[in-house]
């Protein structure tokens, strides 16, 4: 290959480092305010809920106010590359997508940047190269705060490097990519559909093994008739030290048919140890969380030893005519059931599952040989399931791994071949930055009052159009 030298690292014959800045244009977006808002001159406004990784959902656009001379600052044209300033995961920081037009006279927000390509750069190119780890790992770099969020602006994007090829290549590269993405993306579509069956099938399994209406053999009880219910110990920042310290799980800790241990905090328990103390045969549920997850519940079985339970769980001991492992069994039939749902109660934003609530809840008691044989039976479902299910996900983490390892050979001249004919990168720059320096630079006004436009001669909506199967999919199951 034998080219440019940057810092240590070689490029392919042609190519060249670049900053952003160099080779785009990056601007800000417009604040939302009461003044804008949309009455005689509105302009259809994108907003962060707008841009994916890769792909716009413009099923709902908005629209903003805009004054004297706005439109043509902030219209976004075909080729623009929109980023999203800020966002709590990490993982979705900087994420971004190429505008295409789709909508005319379009605004954006300025919590998204936008990015406006040079002819030193292809915006599919761009668009590819900024979603890919090449550039997502500078990003998560410069936008980490000290406050813990992560928020970019206009100055670190330009800062952002990357290796530039030939136009011609560049063509190249994004025409191979397109390709080969379009049938990875295809597969882990289909992994995704099969991912959501699996999980359709879970419930089906877990709603049909505890039927409605029970036969006669059966006692149809409630879960205080079935057994004992009741709130664990409450928790005080001053009670975290003391003569007993101790273990003890809280709703962090527990998922459906699962204790995590990765994260088991501890409190003293001086003298009421043994009332909160599990034991092997308990059944935990979330007494208070998202209003899906309340009531989802794991079964205690020994692990970690000696560990109590705080008051964000209720925990369920059964009678000697039900087995633990049944109680686990309706409980999950009634989380999927939805059942709990009836007996929620919400305040400020989280929903409560009270033990005098759910000790009315319905909890049907087969003999004992019964319960034994329908759990045997699950168990063997759920086990096949979760089988097929950690394929799938296998299946999933390699679609990712290959999408991420085919964008950093594309993105570092591995993909597509050298043309040693073609006009290199660095000529193209220079003839970049000679028209840059040539195009006087506009001048700077005193800011005044924003005035109005004058009305627009037709106000019709801009049109919204409607998201294609193909694109719905890539949105759904975007990686």
């Amino acid at each position: 290959m034998g080219g440019d030298v940057s810092g240590g690292r070689e490029l392919p014959a042609g190519w060249a480092w670049v900053r952003l800045n160099q080779v785009c244009d990056v601007s800000g977006g417009i604040q939302k305010q009461a003044k804008r808002r949309p009455v005689q001159n509105k302009f259809p406004f994108l907003r962060v809920a707008n841009v994916g990784r890769g792909s716009l959902n413009l099923a709902e656009v908005h629209e903003i106010e805009l004054f004297d001379g706005e439109l043509d600052r902030f219209r976004l044209r075909a080729g623009d590359l929109l980023v999203v300033e800020g966002n709590g995961s990490p993982d979705q920081i900087g994420r971004a997508a190429m505008w295409r037009g789709s909508i005319e006279d379009a605004v954006h927000q300025n919590h998204l940047i936008k990015v406006r390509p040079t002819s030193a750069i292809e915006p599919g190119f761009l668009e590819l190269l900024w979603n890919s780890p090449v550039v997502s790992g500078q990003l998560l770099r410069v936008a980490q705060s000290t406050s813990g969020l992560y928020t970019l602006s206009t100055s670190k994007l330009n800062r952002v490097e990357f290796a530039l090829p030939p136009l011609a290549e560049q063509r190249r590269i994004v025409e191979a990519l397109e390709e080969q993405l379009s049938r990875i993306d295809s597969g882990v579509a289909t992994l995704r559909q099969g991912q959501r069956r699996l999980e359709g099938l879970r419930k089906r399994v877990l709603v049909s093994t505890v039927p409605d209406e029970v036969p006669e053999s059966w006692l149809m009880t409630t879960v205080e008739g079935a057994g004992t219910l009741e709130l664990g110990r409450a928790r005080h920042p001053d009670w975290h030290h003391g003569p007993d310290v101790r273990p003890y799980l809280r709703v962090a800790n527990v998922f459906e048919d699962r204790i995590d241990t990765t994260d088991v905090m501890e409190m003293d328990f001086s003298g009421i140890w043994e009332r909160y103390r599990l034991v092997p045969g308990d059944v935990l549920l979330n007494e208070g969380q998202s209003p899906h997850l309340v009531g989802r519940p794991a079964l205690y079985r020994g692990i970690p030893d000696n560990v109590a339970f705080t008051n964000s769980l209720l925990r369920f001991k059964a009678n000697a005519d039900v087995l633990p492992e049944w109680a686990l069994l309706v409980f999950r039939r009634h989380l999927h059931a939805k059942r709990f749902m009836r007996e929620v109660r919400i305040t400020t934003n989280i929903a409560h599952l009270s033990a005098k609530r759910l000790k009315k809840v319905e909890f049907p008691v087969p003999p004992l040989e019964v319960q034994k044989q329908l759990v045997q039976r699950c168990d063997e479902l759920l086990t096949g399931i979760a089988a097929m299910d950690q394929q799938v996900g296998t299946g999933l983490r390699r679609g990712n791994a290959l999408r991420a390892a085919l964008l950093r050979r594309a993105f570092t001249g591995g993909l597509v071949p050298q043309d040693p004919t073609e006009e290199p990168a660095a000529v193209l720059l220079d003839r970049i930055a000679a028209e840059r320096a040539a195009t006087p630079k506009p001048k700077r006004t005193r800011k005044v009052a924003a005035k109005p436009l004058a009305p627009r001669a037709v106000d019709v909506a801009a049109p919204k159009p409607t998201s294609s199967p193909a694109l719905a999919v890539q949105q759904e199951f975007e990686l």
